[in-house]
């Protein structure tokens, strides 16, 4: 059994589950402050553990994050825009309180660990997993590698072309309207439109911009990182029509450089809704535990 975390700037979400990446109990819990939030996050482990022993927890975690096992900061979150989380030692407070193993990674690279064991990823080993929400993030593999480097990519906040059209001068406070989580974030069609995203019809202008912004960064990353697919999830995504929308205007940005019938005649099988649905993040956290599990523990401290 292993536990998992899926954790965000407005909840964690905790699980218990086995090596088949099965969600066998969940709960979900604000994100307050560090204290609070990690006391029911541990209080939840220690009952699971009761039913059965856990070997290791992984955790997929908002971010910025230190990833550099060399580090001594490794494991922490360094500058988030929540408040209070600033430079927490997230992954040292959860192995001093539980005693475990703990796999680490970004919430957007441990949902595309989960796409890639059990969802729309598998058989790849180039891809990108991103999630439009309250931000927005991405993830992925390279050569069967999850994504790291001088810290973990950014992709939310690429620099783009605002539209002509768009008058939003933008959500993001690093800036502004050039990036894509600055114009295409939930909170920024929020603030654009007066309404969130969920209240827009299909028909609704918004969408067409939305489409357009997405497209634009869909076609970077086509161009620096030749994924072999593209899992568009999060809050935003359930807009279902958006997707054929975002396909068309992929492949006319692309113009035709792209040699490939995954983008000249097969976007729908390139650009995906993610294949475990909304479990992309917390299945991730689950392999996150199985790949740090050096050996069967039995206790939790």
């Amino acid at each position: 059994m292993f536990g998992g975390i899926e954790a965000g700037g407005t909840k964690f979400v905790c699980a218990m589950g086995g090596a088949a990446g099965a969600v066998l109990k969940k709960t979900v819990v604000a994100t307050t402050t560090p204290d609070k939030t990690m006391a029911e996050v541990n209080e939840f482990f220690r009952a699971c553990h009761r039913i059965r022993p856990l070997s290791a927890i992984g955790l997929g975690s908002f971010g910025p994050v230190d990833l550099d096992p060399d580090s001594p900061t490794y494991g922490y979150i360094t500058t988030p825009p929540k408040p209070g989380w600033s430079n927490y030692d997230i992954v040292g407070a959860l192995k001093k309180a539980l005693g475990l193993p703990v796999g680490f990674d970004t919430d957007v690279n441990g949902a595309a660990l989960g796409e890639y064991r059990w969802g729309a990823a598998r058989e790849l080993d180039t891809f990108i997993y991103v999630t439009v929400g309250t931000g927005i993030g991405a993830g992925g593999m390279v050569s069967g590698k999850l994504m790291h480097g001088l810290i973990h990519p950014e992709m939310g906040h690429m620099l783009i072309p605002k539209d002509p059209r768009d008058k939003f001068e933008g959500g993001c406070p690093f800036h502004g309207g050039g990036c894509l989580e600055g114009l295409a974030s939930g909170p920024a069609i929020e603030k654009r439109w007066g309404k969130p995203a969920s209240e827009l019809p299909p028909d609704h202008p918004a969408w067409d911009l939305q489409a357009q912004y997405l497209a634009l960064a869909f076609a970077n990353c086509v161009m620096v990182l030749s994924p072999q697919k593209i899992i568009l999830g999060g809050g935003v995504s359930k807009q279902k029509h958006l997707y054929t929308m975002i396909r068309e205007k992929l492949r006319r940005l692309l113009n035709g450089y792209i040699k490939h019938d995954k983008i000249l005649t097969d976007t729908d099988s390139y650009v995906v809704e993610p294949g475990c649905g909304e479990e992309s993040g917390i299945r991730g956290a689950l392999a996150l535990a199985e790949q740090a599990l050096p050996r069967k523990e039995e206790s939790l401290a």
